[in-house]
């Protein structure tokens, strides 16, 4: 895992830029890899590489890295988990002399032999950069699911690209402002979605696909290497999908402990957390790992007694975190300088804290992210099911009767409280199925949008965010309905949200973070899985569930999902409503230009007298103006991050 920076010059103006700037750019990349440090230019190519340490952590396996004539060079950040695999299904030992034993250097060799299809057949979380010094030819990939991040610039003396936007907001010709494009679908999502980033003409590289440009070229070309077809295999029995449902999940793991350094688990007690827990003692041999987990003194976000079930029945050394409005009140706004980026997912913090007990344990930590996505684990896929038989009822029952009787339930401030759950389901209920999907996860809709931005005509050329899932809902080949909403999950909720959060959380300690439920021959068979056990009546991640049940405790493959999120409804109405009503003040929010104060004032009134829950928006807006203060107003996001551990490798 690490962090690097590159730039393609495009022409003369751009001789300026040599390993001084590169190396001062990418300085606040060291957390990303503070094990070493490597700046290289080959031609009009220039690359900067910040190594962590996972396999080989010798100074063979230092970055950037060359092939054996030194035209091709190449910077990495992730885990290609089939690399051995690959050096023997290639033959690669045969024309090549290796002098690692890394992932990378297969990389490089594979190339060689097979050229741009390389990425094709990797398994594995990565961003990778690749200069063909022969051809003068630039590769930049991102794996499948968005677990690496890759963002780029294009000025007019340069194509710079990063593994995060604070090694780009400083080059040479770029005028820092922010997209109102991305604002505007960030307020659907409390997230940004898609190739948009929270900067003007800062793009994100989208998951699965490859850039390719050259000198010469004026716009890059960027085209998709990797999709899920769904093409259901109906001769599979449930029995066998659970069976090979077991067998692909311990390979993955297995594959993902391949380490040179600690590996832990981040233990949530949910089902998917477990099953990682129990299968690395299975494929070990033995507990002697460390696990770390989150708790919560409201009862309806706290997963701890689970976690710690789990802990003591595999055996493993278990450390809890507790998270408490104080401790997220001082990581606000430091936790936003690792991101980049406004960013409302509750579980980064929890995540970060985790983080920073876990780096003085371990260097590696396998993640849960994916099961849900992959297995059918979200309430909005049994949502999806009761839609269809609550439509039968007449309209004019639905709307006239049931609806307004749900919207008259009280609010209340509890993790997945009936009232959410209920209010949700029928206002989804009467939209297309990719919409209704959507009215599960949405913050604001168009017409809320519509009245609490200033100026709502600059927004008015932007396409509704519901497009988004249209658009995933209705690529997919998928021939059923469920599967095509496991599909817009897998393109924005796990690539533009989950992995954000668990990238930069662990990468801001110095951590890599591993999700062996991404597994490319996991997630291609469980795309050729019958539709209906993945999801049998009500039974979500049925699956995973009942391969697990001679592994872990029947609580555990019983019980409900929670998912990691902090109360913050509850806590702006009491321990952080003092900070939140300063930040929320009539001057911050005309700062920015972008917001109408009275109507932010008027939501935090329904929230305060629990008429609405708006603890999303406000969770959103906060963390909007936190960051538009750290990046524009005052500038000072550096003035954030802690310096990086030492090395450990010489």
């Amino acid at each position: 895992m690490c962090g690097f920076l590159g730039v393609l010059r495009l022409n003369d103006d751009s001789r300026s830029f040599n390993n001084e700037l590169l190396a001062e750019l990418s300085q606040p990349l060291r957390h990303r890899g503070p094990d070493s440090f490597g700046v290289h230019w080959e031609g009009p190519c220039g690359l900067a590489h910040h190594r962590l340490s996972v396999i080989d952590c010798s100074s063979a396996g230092n970055q950037p890295m060359s092939n054996e004539t030194e035209k091709i060079w190449i910077a990495h950040n992730g885990e290609i988990y089939n690399f051995q695999d690959l050096k023997k299904d290639f033959a690669l030992d045969r024309n090549h002399r290796f002098r690692s034993r890394t992932d990378t250097e297969v990389i490089l060799h594979l190339y060689e032999e097979i050229g741009p299809d390389f990425v094709k057949h990797l398994n594995g979380m990565y961003a990778t950069a690749l200069w063909d010094g022969r051809r003068e030819q630039l590769y930049l990939a991102r794996d499948p699911y968005g677990i690496k991040p890759l963002f780029y610039l294009q000025t007019k003396d340069a194509f710079w690209f990063s593994s995060e936007i604070k090694a780009l907001l400083e080059v040479p010709g770029y005028q820092r402002k922010p997209s109102l494009e991305a604002l505007y679908h960030y307020l659907s999502f409390n997230y940004i979605s898609g190739s948009l980033t929270a900067f003007e003409n800062i793009h994100e590289l989208p998951p699965g696909h490859m850039l390719t440009l050259n000198p010469a070229g004026k716009e890059p070309r960027i085209e998709r290497f990797f999709d899920l077809k769904y093409e259901i295999n109906p001769a599979i029995t449930k029995k066998e999908a659970v069976h090979l449902s077991l067998e692909y999940l311990e390979k993955a793991v297995r594959r993902q402990l391949i380490s040179d350094v600690p590996v832990g688990v981040m233990l949530s007690g949910g089902v998917d957390s477990s099953a990682l827990t129990a299968l690395m003692a299975k494929v070990r041999g033995d507990s002697n790992f460390h696990t770390f987990s989150i708790a919560f003194e409201d009862s309806s976000f706290d997963e701890s007694k689970y976690s710690g079930i789990v802990a003591e029945h595999v055996g493993t050394t278990h450390h809890q975190i507790l998270v408490t409005p104080e401790k997220v009140e001082n990581l606000l706004p430091k936790y936003l300088a690792y991101i980049d980026e406004p960013y409302a997912d509750g579980s980064a913090i929890p995540t970060y804290l985790l983080s920073e007990c876990a780096k003085d344990y371990v260097t590696v930590l396998l993640s849960g992210e994916g099961g849900d996505e992959f297995f059918a684990g979200y309430d909005t896929h049994l949502a999806y099911k009761m839609r269809r038989l609550y439509r039968k009822i007449p309209p004019v029952v639905r709307k006239g009767i049931i609806q307004k009787i749900v919207n008259l339930l009280p609010v209340s401030h509890k993790k997945l409280s009936f009232d959410f759950k209920a209010k949700r389901f029928a206002a989804g209920a009467e939209l297309d199925t990719a919409r209704s999907h959507l009215a599960w996860r949405v913050v604001l809709d168009e017409d809320a949008k519509r009245k609490i931005l200033r100026d709502y005509n600059l927004y008015e050329d932007f396409h509704p965010s519901a497009e988004f899932f249209s658009r995933a809902f209705n690529r997919c080949a998928a021939a059923d309905e469920l599967n095509r909403l496991l599909y817009i999950d897998f393109s924005y909720h796990l690539a533009d949200d989950l992995m954000i959060k668990n990238d930069r959380m662990t990468m801001a300690h110095s951590l890599e973070a591993r999700v062996p439920f991404t597994d490319n021959e996991l997630v291609r068979f469980l795309a050729t899985v019958p539709v209906n056990y993945k999801l049998p009546g009500t039974k979500k991640k049925y699956l995973l569930r009942a391969a697990m049940k001679d592994y872990l405790p029947k609580e555990i493959t019983a019980k409900k999902k929670v998912g990691l999120e902090m109360p913050y409804s509850s806590w702006f109405r009491n321990e952080l409503r003092e900070m939140a009503e300063d930040l929320f003040s009539r001057s911050n929010i005309n700062a920015t230009g972008f917001f109408d104060a009275d109507k932010i004032a008027a939501l935090w009134k329904e929230h305060q007298t629990m008429k609405v829950d708006h603890g999303r928006f406000f969770w959103g807006l906060l963390n909007y103006l936190l960051w538009y203060e750290i990046y524009f107003t005052k500038k000072n996001y550096r003035s954030y991050l802690t310096p990086p551990r030492k090395p450990r490798f010489g």
